[in-house]
């Protein structure tokens, strides 16, 4: 699969042919009617949009592009309800992991390479301002974004909502937290949320979780990478899971 596509009738037909796209490229201050269905049919669909100067499309396309370029995604995103349904149906106790802001496509590829290994049904990542799937997060993740669920959210304030409709317990990982990781009972439904590089969670994230928890840190350094910080939340709930 090509990584873009450009063109209005081109990026048209994709959306409804239903190509898997990260998201969509309009020149700023383009409003043409072929242009408004286009993204009446992108947001119909979830995909984002963002509007950016024509030197960034021009850039990308050698300027043959008509103002609009999808970015073509290598797999396809899931739907997290369903997931949910027939997680639960199955009789698996639901554990996964919510992104919120990751941007660094070597962190996403590592957190989804350990998220695979440790039996993580899905993974949540924002629709826009965060690393998506792409070539990059695929090769980070040793080909595990080819096994586990990705799936998108737009809002992580509906995100929580909905998570907690289907019972699951919100736990957000941040050094600001009172509770050792060690302390807390992991058996429970669960989803874990990872902030952003050097930003850590949103304050959004933080007063919508059911609980924050950290890691122990007796060095200087007072965080740890936020890949690695994963890989130690997965393996504590697969711990007390066995």
């Amino acid at each position: 699969m090509n990584k873009y596509t450009f063109g209005v009738h081109a990026v048209r037909e994709a959306i409804i042919s239903s190509l898997n796209i990260n998201k969509i490229f309009v020149k700023k201050s383009f409003n043409s009617q072929i242009v408004k269905e286009i993204i009446g049919l992108a947001r119909s669909k979830n995909i984002p949009v963002q509007y950016v100067p024509e030197e960034k499309l021009n850039r990308i396309t050698n300027g043959n592009h008509q103002g609009i370029v999808a970015l073509n995604s290598p797999i396809e995103y899931s739907d997290i309800e369903q997931i949910l349904l027939e997680t639960i149906e199955s009789g698996i106790i639901p554990f996964l992991f919510i992104l919120d802001g990751i941007t660094d496509v070597r962190n996403f590829g590592a957190i989804a390479r350990t998220c695979e290994a440790a039996g993580c049904q899905c993974i949540l990542i924002p629709e826009v301002g965060a690393a998506g799937i792409s070539p990059d997060a695929i090769k980070a993740s040793a080909g595990a974004l080819n096994h586990i669920p990705v799936c998108r959210y737009k809002h992580i304030k509906d995100i929580i909502s909905l998570l907690h409709q289907y019972g699951l317990i919100v736990v957000g990982a941040s050094e600001k937290a009172n509770s050792f990781i060690y302390d807390y009972n992991f058996k429970e439904p669960i989803a874990i949320i990872l902030g952003g590089e050097g930003k850590g969670l949103s304050n959004v994230s933080i007063k919508n979780t059911d609980i924050l928890l950290k890691l122990p840190m007796f060095g200087k350094i007072a965080s740890l990478n936020v890949s690695a910080s994963a890989a130690i939340f997965a393996y504590e709930v697969v711990r007390q899971r066995l």
